[in-house]
Formats: structure tokens, C-alpha cells, sequence
């Protein structure tokens, strides 16, 4: 019996799950709630972040990973073991090897974490791969080759931004900021603006339906609801994709300049192949409108949506798993 095989992005916001021959199986929120009173885990995954900011006092919905690492050990390894049971079903009698995808500025003790993590979870074999390298893999980008590939991962927590060359990272940078910080941005404009205090998710509702990262010239509008900060009552206000733009530009601005760094310390003759080739967008956040256009104007080089820019880390994280060998100086723990 061949032993199976997971990769996991481990994502801030979200936890997608791949296998190999099957592709994405699971693609849930990266939420668990738990009782207060006795520390039990009530829900984990969609019917958890139905919870988020609904809950009685004897239940918390948190998210145990921030900033794309792990914030709450305990709870992200009953978390993962969730995931992997779910993803492989049944009776197993052969524990699998997992492949998790981590941010590229993730420190030492960090890896460690997620490695023991996913041990406990029931992996047979742990290893860990840097999210750039493994965005650019499911961006079929041919990561092998003896020229520069510039990949930037926009997450739910993290910004990771990497130029690629021979299976390896030449320069990256990674930015704790990602589309969490979008939506906090958007709460704290429209308390700052409109005297409105809104959750979370109705945050992520608006960034998705109307946010953009650059003026329209027909913006989109939206109704939203929420307490009236003077008042503390029910009131609902029109926003438009310009209120959006303005609310998280100094958020976008830190992105921005991750960029210019990696772009700055990139050997010049990696630069001419960035120049050529143009820079490729992946993960969640980089589906924001314009974007794209906004990394263009701001560093000169043309910025490309990868497709299905959602799913490059996880498809990635299966691609490197059926190719361990070929890969294998990518993968920095086990």
C-alpha cells in the first residue's frame, strides 16, 4: 500500500488541503471554537467562523495562526489533525507525509512549532517549504531554470515577495501584512469616517464585493450595517470602492515597498529576466481589483495575476510532494 501524501498551505485565513491525483480537497476557514468551560472543541473549520463574534461567554471562536504563523499550539494541532483526518477519511492504517507551505520569514523556532505540530497531528514525515517557492510551482513557473522569476504571494496574513533562480530563492522579503490587515484597516476607516463600527467579517464582505487597490472611474457601492459609535444603535451607510481605496492604501504601501526591496537587492542580470518576464501574482489577496496595476505603476515592471492565483500554494505544496527529490533543496525541514 502506497503510504498517502498531503500538502497543507497553512493559511492565516484559510487551510487548503491538496492531494496528489485529486487536487484541492478542503478549503476551509482556519477557525476553531472552543468551550470555555472545559476546553472542548465545539466546531472547526465553516461551522466555526459562522461563530466569529456571535459567540455566548462560554465559547471563543479564534484563529489559532496569526501573521501566517502559529499563534496557539494546542489548538492548531487539533486543527490540523481535523483537516488530515477529514481530507483522508476512513481507517488508515499507514500515517501520511505532510508537506506544509510556511512564510519565507518565518523564524527558526517557528518551524519548529508547525513540525511538531503536524507530527502530533499524525504525520508520518513533516516537511517545510517556503510559500514562495511553492506559489511559484503552482504557478507552473519553471522554478528549475537558470533565469529570474519574481513571484509575490499575497495571503490573509502574510506578503511574501521572492525572486527565483534555480530552484532557489535569490532575494525575498516577507511583510506581516495581508488581507486581515485590509479588513482592519476598513473597520478602522469607517469608525475614523463614518462613526460606524463594523465586525470583521462584514469587513471581509466589503474588501471582496467593492475593495479595490486603485480609484474607479464608476466605483462600486454598498450598503453597510453597523452600530452607530455615538448613538449605540443600528445604522447603515452607502460605501463606495473609493471610501475602500483610500481605507487601506497605507496597508497596500507597505506591500509596495517589500517589493522595491527584494527588486533592489535582485542581481542585475535576474533583473532583466524580472524586466522581460514580468512579476506574477498569487494567493487570496492578490484577487483584489487592480492590484496588479497598482505593483506596475509603482515599480515599472509589468505584474501578471497567476491563474487560479487561490489554490498556486497548495497545488504547489502536492507538486513538490510527488517530486521530493527534485525538490528536495527547496524543503528546509523534515
Amino acid at each position: 500500500m502506497l503510504r498517502k501524501k498531503i500538502g497543507i498551505d497553512l493559511g492565516t485565513t484559510n487551510i487548503l488541503v491538496y492531494l496528489p491525483k485529486k487536487g484541492v480537497v478542503i478549503n476551509e476557514p482556519s477557525v476553531v471554537a472552543i468551550s470555555t468551560t472545559d476546553k472542548k472543541i465545539m466546531a472547526v473549520g465553516l461551522e466555526a467562523k459562522e461563530m466569529l463574534g456571535k459567540t455566548p461567554d462560554t465559547i471563543i471562536a479564534l484563529r489559532p495562526l496569526k501573521d501566517g504563523v502559529i499563534a496557539d499550539y494546542k489548538t492548531t494541532e487539533a486543527m490540523l489533525r481535523y483537516f488530515i483526518n477529514k481530507a483522508l477519511g476512513g481507517i488508515r492504517i499507514l500515517r501520511p507525509e505532510v508537506m506544509v507551505a510556511v512564510p519565507a520569514g518565518i523564524t527558526s523556532t517557528e518551524k519548529r512549532a508547525v513540525i511538531d505540530a503536524t507530527m502530533a497531528a499524525g504525520a508520518k514525515a513533516a516537511y517545510i517549504i517556503k510559500e514562495p517557492i511553492v506559489a511559484a510551482i503552482g504557478a507552473s513557473i519553471p522554478i528549475g531554470s537558470p533565469s529570474g522569476n519574481m513571484i509575490i504571494d499575497i495571503g490573509g496574513g502574510t506578503s511574501e515577495v521572492a525572486v527565483i533562480s534555480l530552484g532557489g530563492i535569490v532575494a525575498c522579503a516577507s511583510v506581516r501584512i495581508g488581507g486581515n490587515k485590509l479588513d482592519q484597516a476598513i473597520i478602522e476607516y469607517t469608525r475614523r469616517k463614518y462613526n460606524l463600527a463594523i465586525g470583521e467579517r462584514t469587513a471581509e464582505i466589503i474588501k471582496i464585493n467593492i475593495g479595490a487597490a486603485l480609484p474607479m472611474e464608476e466605483p462600486l457601492t454598498m450598503e453597510v450595517r453597523g452600530r452607530d459609535m455615538i448613538t449605540g444603535l443600528p445604522r447603515t451607510i452607502t460605501l463606495t470602492t473609493n471610501d475602500i481605496v483610500e481605507g487601506i492604501e497605507y496597508c497596500l504601501e507597505g506591500i509596495i515597498d517589500t517589493v522595491k526591496e527584494v527588486l533592489h537587492n535582485t542581481p542585475p542580470e535576474l533583473s532583466a529576466d524580472v524586466i522581460d518576464k514580468g512579476i506574477i501574482m498569487s494567493g487570496g489577496t492578490s484577487l483584489l481589483r487592480n492590484v496588479d496595476q497598482l505593483i506596475s505603476r509603482a515599480t515599472g515592471v509589468p505584474a501578471y495575476i497567476a491563474d487560479d492565483a487561490y489554490f498556486c500554494v497548495a497545488k504547489g505544496t502536492g507538486v513538490a510532494l510527488e517530486n521530493l527529490d527534485f525538490y528536495k533543496r527547496s524543503i528546509i525541514g523534515s
